[in-house]
Order: C-alpha cells, then structure tokens, then sequence
C-alpha cells in the first residue's frame, strides 16, 4: 500500500504519518506546502501520477474560520479549487480518498444529533467551503468523507494550549457555554481514518471523539486534568462575538461510524491522554 498525505505539516496529517508507521507501512509520501501548493493543478496531477498512491489521505486546508470570512477567495481557492485538483488526480490512479470536513457544514439549530444524512446549511464562508469541497470529492465512488470538530494535537494550534497558556497569567477566563460539541484527539482520528484507508465501506461519517460538552466544560476539564487553579466563567456567544457564525449544536451522531468501524474514547479520555502526549501530566 501506497498513501499520500496532504497537510502532513498540521496536526492530522502529523498523527496519521505516525499511525501509518506504527503498523509497519513505510510508502508515505508526504509533501509538505513548499513542497506541493494544492491550488496549483498541474504540479497536483503532476506528483500524484508520478507517486500513484492506493490511498489519499486530504487534510490540507484553509481552517482559520473568522479571517475566511474577509477572505473568501483564498479559502475556496484552497478548500474548494484544491479539493478538485487532489479529486481529479485521485481518479486518474484510482486511488481511495479520505477527505476532512467539518461539524460547520451544518446551522447548529436542530435540537437533537446530526445524522450524516441531514441537509447542511452553513452560516460561514468556512462551513460553506467545506459543503462544496464534500460534493467534489463525491464524484470519486472510493470517498469517505470525515465530518470532524474541535480538533486538537500535538503538532499545532489548538485549544487546549490556548487554554494552557492562559493559565500561566489568569487566574479567571470567560468561555462560551452555548456551543455543544466533542472535542477530537488527532492521534484517537489518525487510528479511525487509517482503518477507513483499508475498507471499501465508502461515504460519510461522523467521527469525532465520544460524549458531549460545550467549550466551557471543556476548558474546566482541562484546568482538572492539568491541576490549574483557573476558573470558568461560562458566557453565552453574545458576549464573546466573533465575526465567522458558529453554530450552537454540533452534536455529530456516531451510529454509522460505531456501526462500520468503531467509535472513538470519550473525550475525558482523549484530553487525558493528549496532556500526557505534551507532558503537562505525568
């Protein structure tokens, strides 16, 4: 088996090389963006039929929510025109793609779980993006698409060290407790989406890490598990604006994915095992 990593460089695509290595396999090829712009096609088509790769892995992509939305051009650029060029390469090596997408692809105003099934309808230029770039990836029959929130790792940004850093000069922080969501380990991911590279059980999933908190209980288990003194004041979204549209409910249901493959540990488990990761825990 031969795979293929875009966004090798972020926190995914770090954890997947990592995974794919632990079980022994050693044909990664991984170009990182010097290495390898997506929104230019010809070097896309290029390296990917030169490489022929029997696996896809695509994470590389515009995430930076708030500044997508002054900046839409370079976010479809990369998320909806780089999608297209990673796409069109994929089917002429007849290579699996497994595609990143969002929790932001939906409003947030159902009152229960999103089901993959149900109709997205983003309220940002990020969300709307990713909608595009799922349709895309769709014409390829070998797809599985992976709609993924709250994302945290070692290599990167994330909100956990955002938190962490915090803590070393406040004592009390203000966090949204009106947007529900799960948390997401990469290397918990990285475990899931290798599996999903050797299946042919094709199409959309949800996989986030299990359970559900808003970004308040999230922040106040962390400050737990890391032994800070910090507390938590929980505020709704109108006091903390933001110029991207977040959606309230990001309750993503795993049935499918529990049903296919297997569901991912709690993410009390993941915050756990990740601090560990960065040694802020012994």
């Amino acid at each position: 088996m031969k795979f293929f990593i875009t966004g090798s460089g972020g926190q995914l695509g770090y954890d997947i090389i990592l995974e794919l290595e632990k079980r022994g396999y050693k044909d990664i090829v991984a170009p990182t963006l010097e290495e390898l712009d997506i929104t230019n096609r010809d070097k896309v088509i290029e390296m990917i039929t030169l490489v022929k790769p029997d696996v896809i892995f695509h994470c590389a992509a515009y995430t930076a929510v708030d500044s997508a939305e002054d900046n839409k051009d370079i976010c479809y650029k990369v998320n909806v025109d780089g999608t297209k060029n990673i796409v069109d390469a994929s089917k002429m090596v007849d290579a699996k793609i497994i595609f990143m997408s969002t929790d932001y692809i939906f409003d947030g105003e159902k009152s229960g779980e999103y089901v993959e099934a149900d109709i997205p309808n983003p309220k940002n230029v990020y969300g709307e993006s990713k909608v595009l770039g799922e349709e895309i990836v769709r014409s390829n029959p070998k797809h599985f698409i992976t709609r993924i929130s709250w994302v945290f790792g070692k290599n990167g940004k994330n909100f956990i060290k955002t938190m962490l850093e915090l803590s070393k000069t406040k004592t009390e922080l203000n966090v949204v407790s009106d947007q529900i969501g799960s948390p997401t380990y990469t290397v918990d991911l990285a475990k899931v989406l290798v599996d999903m590279s050797f299946s042919s059980l094709y199409g959309t999933y949800n996989v986030t890490n299990s359970g559900y908190c808003s970004w308040a209980e999230f922040a106040d288990e962390i400050f737990k598990k890391a032994g800070k003194d910090v507390l938590v004041n929980h505020i709704n979204s109108e006091e903390y604006p933001q110029k991207a549209y977040r959606p309230r409910n990001s309750k993503l249901n795993k049935e499918k994915l529990k049903n296919n493959f297997s569901l991912l540990p709690t993410w009390q488990d993941a915050v756990e095992k990740y601090l560990k990761e960065i040694e802020v825990i012994k």
